[in-house]
């Protein structure tokens, strides 16, 4: 083969290249839906692939462009994605019509993911048995007997912030509220001490960081799962963390095996999958396999532990550079303890404060940017002449809707005083999505917010958070975490409150 041959060559491989990975690229132009231009193999998501934004943030910003227009269409990869801003098609799309958006939507590898069959990203025909079976361990009655123990790990929580403020250094939030809510989540779901407050060395808590660590070998899985996922399917069991779904599958394979020998009965999640076990005639179309079982426990695990820990710091973060803010919700949690002497279900209610503060949290700092939905048939959007195939993605961007300045005034700014009754009444439902709606919504949510209220008050009733030298102001979010995460962590200074 001469040179010229050789080149023509190239060139025809090239351009089949091309043409393959654009072969989607007119998808949103023939059906007239707007979108940003994509770019070869990564769509519009090209900040994201390269870490020069996170997907908050690049979410945000075409929100931002195209909010005006009820819909918009974009790339993942080659895969086209409808984003959809209209509140009241958002409406459509998460109760309305949930029956033909149950599903998330969520790409799932079993053979390289062993513990990815979880209840978060189940397909219909087995979330629907699985919820219904797992509901019940967040009724407020449960979450009544759970209290206590969560008041156990918080004592353990209160020494631990004493001896950081006598150290006089700066913390990083973040990993602090990790520990105590890994330890809730051992005691309260698990029924196990994984002592992560007082054992720097705590296994569990070893575990936890490397779900999240990104480290190069965590980069890459997460660039091919998104963008390769063929690629992904056939090499991605050479991408997982080493020893992580082993340990996991152990400890809840181990802890079902004891209870069962020893006629232990808690009011908690392995409770509720040794239920599941003894009536498999229940969830007929599901294999009980151990991987199964041990993957709802690891959703539990990881988002139980993550996603309550980062809302934690995130409210320490507004708190220490709003310090009126904070000396107003001492005071309220200072007079809850002279009034009732201890933290119940139903003392943490009575903290009104307190759940303004942390709906202000969760709407600037929403644990997810978007939520997503899989269309199950041909859909016409209400009132427009869009119309979606089945199979077809879509994304709410709960992080540009909670940030937009039509919908709450002056967004960046931390104002708790946005969830008063009156001025709650008077938005549109669905402006507030932290932890989603309608039938799919959090099924931990309750559950989130009495462990991090019982952390947050923890803290703050005897100490003052501030910033410091090390405090990350203005805050730019990290992109190279999926949950929105301040850069460099949330680092302040713990002292002891005076007054």
């Amino acid at each position: 083969m001469d040179y010229f041959q050789l080149v023509c060559a190239i060139g025809a491989v090239l351009l089949a290249f091309y043409y393959y990975y654009t072969l989607t690229f007119n998808y949103w132009k023939i059906r007239n839906v707007v979108g940003p231009r994509p770019i070869i193999l990564a769509g519009n998501l090209g900040e994201i692939l390269f870490k020069k934004m996170s997907i908050s943030d690049k979410l945000k910003q075409m929100y931002d462009e195209y909010k005006n227009e009820p819909v918009f269409g974009i790339f993942e990869g080659m895969k086209p994605v409808l984003v959809i801003n209209d509140l009241d098609l958002i409406k459509d799309v998460l109760i309305k019509d949930f029956s033909l958006f149950v599903d998330r939507g969520f790409p799932m590898f079993p053979k390289v993911e062993p513990l990815g069959e979880h209840l978060f990203a189940l397909e219909e025909e087995r979330w629907r048995p699985m919820r219904t079976k797992l509901s019940p361990i967040f009724t407020s009655g449960k979450l009544k007997e759970m209290i206590p123990l969560m008041l156990e790990c918080s004592r353990n929580l209160e020494k631990y912030v004493e001896n950081v403020a006598r150290a006089g250094k700066p913390v990083e939030c973040r990993d602090l509220a990790a520990k105590f809510t890994t330890d809730v989540i051992g005691n309260c779901v698990f029924g196990i001490n994984m002592n992560a407050l007082e054992d720097e060395k705590s296994e569990f808590r070893e575990i936890g960081k490397k779900l999240f660590a990104q480290t190069p070998r965590m980069q890459a899985r997460d660039i091919c799962r998104q963008f390769l996922p063929n690629f992904y399917n056939l090499f991605g069991s050479f991408l997982q963390i080493p020893g992580v779904d082993q340990f996991l599958t152990d400890v809840i394979t181990d802890t079902i095996k004891y209870r069962r020998e020893n006629n232990i009965v808690r009011p908690d999640f392995v409770n509720a999958l040794i239920e599941i076990q003894d009536h498999p005639e229940k969830l007929e179309n599901i294999e009980l396999t151990p991987s199964f079982i041990a993957a709802q426990a690891f959703v539990f695990f990881t988002a139980g532990f993550e996603t309550s820990s980062t809302t934690m710091s995130h409210a320490l973060y507004e708190l220490a550079r709003n310090q009126d803010i904070q000396d107003k919700l001492r005071k309220e949690i200072r007079e809850i303890y002279e009034k009732h002497g201890e933290i119940t279900y139903d003392t943490l209610k009575e903290m009104k404060y307190l759940d303004k503060v942390f709906k202000e949290v969760l709407r600037m700092y929403p644990l997810l940017s978007m939520l997503t939905r899989e269309v199950s048939e041909n859909y016409t959007f209400k009132g427009t002449k869009i119309t979606i195939e089945k199979g077809t993605i879509v994304w709410i961007p709960a992080y540009g809707i909670q940030r937009d300045p039509n919908i709450y005034p002056d967004p960046d700014k931390f104002d708790p005083e946005r969830f008063n009754e009156n001025a709650v009444a008077s938005r549109h439902p669905m402006s507030y999505l932290s932890f989603g709606n309608g039938p799919r919504n959090c099924i931990g949510a309750r559950f989130a917010y009495c462990q991090s209220k019982i952390g947050l008050t923890t803290i703050l009733r005897n100490y003052k958070v501030n910033v410091c030298e090390k405090t990350k102001i203005p805050y730019e979010s990290d992109p190279y975490q999926f949950l929105l995460t301040l850069k460099g962590g949330v680092n302040l200074k713990i002292t002891k409150a005076e007054n």
